[in-house]
């Protein structure tokens, strides 16, 4: 084999190579488990209080990840004929507080989403007439798991 064809030869061989070792590397990497988990969210029971008023009333989840990938929380349906949507409470100064319309809501890889009435929950109006241990059913929908079906139990408020 003269100079040429080896030259030739070792110019293929190479980049062959290293990509044989990459491939390698990375399939026994995914195979460990090393190359992570998609999401996977659960929801326990929630909670939706007795509206005080006409306006809305608001229920709460919370909603675990186990998995080792983030996902968002983006839309939530509810109950036929009444509107629900994420909100978040907000400071507007001087002990005051405000409603804002929240597009989704981030839930940690290894972690949860714990709505509050003082920080996240979905708005329900109008508000269904409801007593003590009645339940709703609500859907869940997220960027990238399928939807979540769960219900919340009527409480009163402070409960």
């Amino acid at each position: 084999m003269n100079n040429r064809s080896r030259s030739r030869l070792v110019a293929v061989a190479v980049p062959v190579l290293t990509c044989l070792v990459t491939l390698g590397t990375l399939t026994a990497w995914s195979t460990t488990g090393n190359a992570g988990t998609p999401a996977r969210l659960t929801a326990a029971e929630g909670r939706v209080l007795i509206p005080a008023g006409n306006d809305a009333t608001a229920a709460f989840f919370t909603i675990r990840n186990t998995g080792t990938a983030d996902d968002v929380l983006t839309a939530v349906t509810g109950p036929p004929g009444h509107r629900t949507m994420l909100s978040r409470d907000i400071s507007i100064g001087r002990n005051a507080r405000s409603m804002s319309m929240v597009r989704g809501a981030t839930i940690p890889a290894g972690g949860s989403l714990a709505m509050a009435p003082t920080t996240l929950d979905i708005m329900v109006s109008p508000p269904p007439r409801l007593v003590p241990g009645d339940r709703l059913t609500f859907t869940l929908h997220f960027r990238d798991s399928p939807p979540l079906t769960v219900r919340a139990r009527a409480v009163r408020p402070g409960q």
